[in-house]
């Protein structure tokens, strides 16, 4: 017998009819023995209703009362979800964030995970029950219903399998695992049976959607085996063997548990959202970055990737990236900017991607960045700016050439023939 934490998110728990299904999937994993938790999300569409609803009354909404209201999506489905596990014949029981506790600070619509008292729950599970948890919501000391900002059913999972101590959590979702890229935009991405805390750390933080990066940095904290699987895949469901072996979605453990033959990348990751902005000609003396840079920050403005060039006639470039929501606002900071600290020209482009690629491999093999960077240039791709770390390299390219780039690299690095087996031997 395992404990197992499930997470559906908004589009399994769509419907009256999706969510007797979901009911039918947690049936068949209770019925081999399994003690079940189950997170889930409010329906598709509901937390992005309820924002209209608070904006129709207040352009910025109070954050506290925007939070008491958001967590009500949440509530209906855990009911509903409990109904429906009875009226199968299971005994289930639901519980809100602030009944579990799921303790957090008080920085509401982001609130961040402080502590969970998991004993109610653990009592349920020794009485049989399926118990059924409301993501994406907490309580503060003060007693303040608090959310956990978008995407943070997640978390919830990954944060009440690690209280408890769970065998497994799987990530149920509407793809049936993690691509080597989005196959939309290179349809030759294969699904990868395993991959690494900080493969897909990387790859979330890169562009990749299909988990939360807060979740994945709390399963690798507290080694929590991460599963992504369909919802809308019944095949072999609930037939795991009791290693959890089975070929089945994407298993996001640590890395001693990969094998020497791991392929140099695992995945290609990619960010549409980019935007970049140019200070030229500025005087190369100390303190010149934090006076350009530290406004940006102040205005909560994030900045990614940074360049900064010294030119002979005693000045510097400056070359960052924004959000591409950010561009305008960031634009006309730096142009004020740029007059108090007497640069040349300020300019901007927001026509820009980020494309990058991910393996924990890079670590062992040289000439990654060279394989890059050639096999780009032979397509007449032009990098304007680059990026490295351990086990990722980004670029910038003009996005009129994002879909040419990751296939030419997802080709380039042989992930055209990364198979399920394949990976699965590696």
């Amino acid at each position: 017998m395992a404990l197992i934490v499930q997470k559906y998110g908004g589009t399994s728990m769509g419907t009256p009819e999706r969510i007797l299904n979901v009911s039918r999937r947690v049936k068949r994993w209770h019925d081999h023995g399994h003690q079940v938790v189950v997170v889930v999300s409010a329906m598709s569409g509901e937390t992005n209703r309820l924002i209209g609803l608070a904006k129709a009354i207040s352009e910025t909404p109070d954050p506290r009362e925007l939070d008491q209201m958001l967590a009500t999506g949440e509530q209906v489905t855990i009911a509903m979800l409990a109904m429906s596990l009875k009226s199968i014949g299971l005994n289930a029981k639901s519980y809100t964030g602030g009944q579990v506790v799921i303790r957090t600070d008080s920085s509401f619509n982001k609130a961040r995970i402080q502590s969970i008292d998991e004993s109610a729950v653990r009592k349920d599970l020794d009485a049989g029950s399926v118990v059924i948890v409301a993501g994406f919501q907490g309580i503060d000391d003060d007693g303040n219903v608090t959310t956990l900002g978008r995407g943070g059913s997640d978390t919830t999972g990954v944060a009440m399998a690690a209280a408890l101590k769970a065998d497994e959590c799987q990530i149920y979702t509407d793809v049936d695992g993690v691509y080597t890229t989005d196959p939309r935009v290179a349809p030759k991405a294969k699904k990868l049976d395993r991959i690494t805390f900080e493969e897909m750390l990387e790859m979330a933080s890169l562009g990749s959607k299909v988990l939360q990066i807060r979740s994945v940095e709390f399963a690798g904290k507290y080694q929590v085996p991460l599963r992504v699987l369909s919802s809308f895949d019944n095949e072999n469901d609930g037939a795991y063997d009791d290693d959890f072996k089975h070929n089945v979605g994407t298993l996001i453990t640590t890395e001693s548990e990969t094998t020497m033959e791991q392929p140099i990348i695992s995945g290609i990751a990619f960010n549409r959202d980019e935007a970049k902005l140019i200070v030229r000609g500025v005087p190369d003396q100390p303190g010149i970055a934090s006076r350009i840079l530290s406004p940006v920050g102040d205005a909560n403005i994030e900045i990614d990737m940074i360049v900064q060039n010294v030119a002979a006639d005693g000045t510097t470039d400056f070359t960052f990236t924004v959000n591409r929501s950010d561009y305008k606002k960031t634009l006309d900071l730096m142009q004020q900017i740029g007059r108090d600290v007497g640069a040349r020209e300020v300019t901007g482009d927001d026509t820009i991607v980020k494309v990058s690629i991910v393996g924990v491999g890079m670590r062992s093999h040289a000439g990654v960045a060279s394989q890059m960077f050639r096999t780009l240039g032979a397509e007449g791709i032009n990098i304007q700016m680059i990026s490295t770390s351990e086990i990722k390299i980004s670029v910038v390219v003009n996005e009129k050439y994002l879909e040419l780039a990751v296939r030419a690299l997802h080709t380039a690095f042989e992930l055209d023939r990364v198979t399920g087996e394949s990976r699965a031997q590696a």
